[in-house]
């Protein structure tokens, strides 16, 4: 069987791990936490990179730090992982879901103004599939409305936008480093905060509401609780086994790109017959090959072309129930016009396999059985 996803793992990650507990240091904070907050920080230029716990975690800091309240509302997609909402539900706020852009399945920019309203306080674009949303037009309607921005780029590390990395544009970004995402500590994340003026209180947050890192630093005699946090601090053991792949970046990522070119090359000629739709990736936009979809004529076809695929030894996916027409949703937040798109396009989309070490041959292997389902 050919699997959907196989962890990174460069060879390095367990040498790393019995670094960290040699030093004695394993809960935090240590020296392969600020490797990683470092390589991201140089990496994207982001004003500071906190690891976290998760990405989910990382949203939750940001909404606090972003200082939503009950009665809030915020604008995100409907076709994004639950916890884009779960960060500012959790929060009191009421997720406002918009439609979404049919060759992208990122948020439809034109549509955002619209939903806009005297409770609105944040817009959350998700980079879906580490593609860019149109983050001119975002930041003009945020900054005419006086709102705050905060990237999900749960799955756009190494992706960019008009050469600039995705997670630096908002007031504050997010990265995952889920088992699932290009570079992966198993379960983690990373907070990116643009403005220095907000790394103060966003380190307090992520210290359980305590200045200790200051007190690390040296820069007080003791530390105390100071304001509302919580643990969002990942294990020594995690960044030390995250810096072994983001020391190997860009090999990892030209490995996957490699894979995605194969798949996109190899599926020109079925676009061109109209059989299926292949991604598209705007100018602008430089990806991450976090991901390669298909989209099927629809639900029916999708389920018959994954069935076909497990029965020839390979796991295909298909992810995300919009949010919308979740019952949580249905309690926690509204869709904003017409759902055009969400819900149709979501239903064609189906995920072939695609990590670091995906041999060609087995690439191979997976074009020719998505060929032979559509003869």
């Amino acid at each position: 069987m050919i699997r959907f996803n196989v962890p990174p793992y460069t060879g390095k990650e367990m040498e790393y791990i019995r670094q960290a507990v040699e030093n004695q240091k394993i809960c935090g904070d240590g020296d392969f936490t600020h490797k990683c907050n470092e390589w991201i920080e140089k990496k994207t230029g982001t004003g500071k990179a906190l690891l976290t716990t998760s990405c989910t975690h990382a949203t939750e800091m940001a909404a606090i730090l972003c200082n939503i309240k009950p009665g809030d509302e915020v604008i995100m997609p409907s076709y994004t992982f639950v916890s884009t909402a779960d960060a500012f539900v959790l929060r009191g706020a009421k997720a406002v879901f918009v439609d979404v852009r049919p060759d992208t399945m990122n948020i439809d920019e034109n549509l955002i103004e619209d939903a806009i309203t005297d409770k609105t306080r944040a817009i959350v674009p998700v980079h879906y599939a580490g593609v860019s949303c149109d983050m001119d037009k975002i930041l003009d309607i945020a900054k005419r409305h006086n709102l705050l921005v905060v990237e999900d780029a749960a799955q756009g590390i190494m992706s960019e936008y008009k050469g600039q990395a995705l997670g630096t544009f908002g007031d504050y970004g997010c990265f995952s480093f889920h088992e699932t995402k290009n570079f992966s500590m198993g379960e983690g994340g990373a907070l990116l905060i643009r403005d220095k003026d907000n790394i103060e209180r966003a380190e307090i947050i992520r210290e359980k509401g305590t200045n200790r890192a200051k007190f690390f630093r040296g820069q007080i005699d003791k530390y105390t609780w100071v304001d509302a946090g919580s643990s969002y601090l990942p294990s020594e053991m995690n960044a030390a086994y995250l810096y072994a792949q983001l020391e190997l970046a860009d090999e990892i990522t030209a490995d996957r790109m490699r894979s995605w070119n194969m798949y996109n090359d190899a599926f020109e000629e079925l676009e061109n017959k109209e059989r299926i739709e292949r991604p598209f990736i705007p100018s602008d936009c430089k990806h991450n090959a976090h991901m390669f979809y298909l989209k099927c004529k629809d639900l029916e076809e999708r389920s018959a072309l994954i069935k076909f695929l497990g029965e020839n030894g390979i796991l295909a996916v298909f992810h995300y129930i919009p949010l919308h027409n979740a019952p949580a949703g249905k309690i926690y937040g509204r869709f904003h016009g017409e759902d055009v798109y969400t819900t149709k396009e979501s239903e064609r989309l189906v995920r072939l396999p695609l990590y670091y070490g995906l041999k060609e041959d087995e690439v191979e292997y997976i074009i020719g059985k998505v060929k032979e389902f559509y003869r």
